[in-house]
C-alpha cells in the first residue's frame, strides 16, 4: 500500500527542519510533495529553498529520497525511506519562460500550479477576475506537460481551471482542494471542476485545512467526509489526500521579501480571517483515515486508491 500526501509545507527557508516529515512517515505516509515556493516568492528565494532542501535530503539518505518516477516511490517504500518531490504554487517562478519548466523538473519539481489565488501573465487565481488561460499560459501548459510535471489546478480560477483541464495532454489534479458544496469557501471547487478533473483521469486531493473543511478543529473524519463526497460524484478512482499542513519555525523567517502583502493574497472578502491562522488536521490523521473512510462505506481496495494509488497512477502517466 502506498500512502501519498500531495501537498505539505515546511518553512520556505533553506534551513527548514525536516523532522515533521519523519512524523508523517511514522504515520504511514510513503510519498510527500513539499512546496518550494509560490507566486509571491521571488526566484532567488525559490532557488535558495530548493538548494537547501536538496542538501538536507542528500545528507539524510536513510530518511529521505528525492524521486523522479513512480517505481522509485514504490522502491523507497520497500526500503523504508520517505519519498519526496517538490511542488510550485504558481507559474511566476518561471519568469514567463516556458522552458524554465524543464529546469525546475531537473531540480525535483514534480507538480505545479499555474496561479496562486491571484492572476498572473499565465493564468487566473481563484480570488481574482476571470479571464481564462492566456496565450502564454497555453505555452506554459505544453512545457509543463512535456517536462513531466503534474499539472495542478489548486488555487486557480474556476474558468481558467476548466480551460487548463480541457487543454492538458496529461491528467490534472487539485492537490489540496475541497468540494464547494460542503464548504462554500472561494478556494474550494465546484462539482463542475471535480467532474472535469475526473475526465482528465486526474485526482482531487482533500485538504486538511479548517477553512476548506468547514470545521474549526478539523479531524480525519472531516477529511473522509469530503473524500466521500468526491467519490460519490466521480468515483473513488479520482480522490486523493493532500492535507496542506503548514509547519512554522519561530527561529526562521520565511516571509517573501519585497513588500509582501498578505491581505492581497488571502483577501478577507474571499473567506479568510485577518490575523487568524487556520487550524490543520494533526499529522497523525493519516493513521485514522482508513477507518474513517471505511465508516463511510468504502471498501479496502477503494481506500487504498484514495490514500495513494490514484496519485501514483497520475505520476506514472506524467513523470518521465
Amino acid at each position: 500500500m502506498i500512502n501519498w500526501d500531495a501537498h505539505f509545507c515546511l518553512p520556505q527557508h533553506p534551513q527548514a527542519d525536516f523532522s515533521p516529515l519523519d512524523r508523517l512517515h511514522a504515520a504511514g505516509v510513503n510519498y510527500v510533495s513539499i512546496n518550494v515556493g509560490a507566486d509571491m516568492n521571488p526566484v532567488s528565494q525559490v532557488m535558495s529553498v530548493i538548494a537547501g532542501y536538496r542538501a538536507t535530503i542528500a545528507a539524510n539518505p536513510g530518511r529521505f529520497r528525492l524521486v523522479s518516477g513512480a517505481d522509485q516511490v514504490i522502491q523507497a517504500a520497500a526500503d523504508g525511506v520517505l519519498a519526496l518531490g517538490f511542488d510550485l504554487e504558481g507559474a511566476m517562478p518561471l519568469m514567463e519562460q516556458p522552458e524554465m519548466a524543464d529546469v525546475y523538473a531537473q531540480l525535483g519539481v514534480r507538480q505545479m500550479h499555474f496561479a496562486y489565488n491571484r492572476n498572473n501573465s499565465v493564468a487566473d487565481g481563484c480570488h481574482d477576475t476571470a479571464r481564462g488561460l492566456t496565450p502564454l499560459g497555453h505555452q506554459v501548459l505544453q512545457a509543463v506537460n512535456d517536462a513531466g510535471i503534474i499539472v495542478d489546478c489548486a488555487h486557480s480560477g474556476r474558468l481558467c481551471s476548466l480551460e487548463i483541464m480541457a487543454a492538458s495532454s496529461k491528467p490534472v489534479v487539485f492537490s489540496h482542494a475541497n468540494p464547494f458544496a460542503l464548504a462554500p469557501h472561494g478556494r474550494n471547487i465546484t462539482d463542475e471542476q471535480i467532474q472535469a478533473c475526473a475526465a482528465t483521469g486526474g485526482v482531487v486531493c482533500i485538504s486538511g485545512l479548517s477553512w476548506f473543511l468547514g470545521s474549526e478543529q478539523p479531524t480525519a473524519a472531516d477529511v473522509a467526509r469530503h473524500a466521500a463526497y468526491v467519490a460519490d460524484l466521480v468515483g473513488p478512482a479520482h480522490v486523493g489526500i493532500g492535507l496542506d499542513i503548514c509547519i512554522t519555525q519561530k527561529e526562521l523567517d520565511d516571509t517573501p521579501p519585497g513588500g509582501f502583502a498578505p491581505a492581497w493574497w488571502w483577501p478577507e472578502a474571499a473567506g479568510y480571517r485577518a490575523g487568524r491562522a487556520p487550524a490543520f488536521v494533526p499529522l497523525d490523521a493519516w493513521k485514522s483515515l482508513p477507518l474513517e473512510l471505511r465508516k463511510l462505506g468504502m471498501s479496502p481496495g477503494e481506500i487504498e486508491q484514495v490514500l495513494g494509488r490514484n496519485m501514483l497512477r497520475v505520476a506514472r502517466a506524467t513523470w518521465r
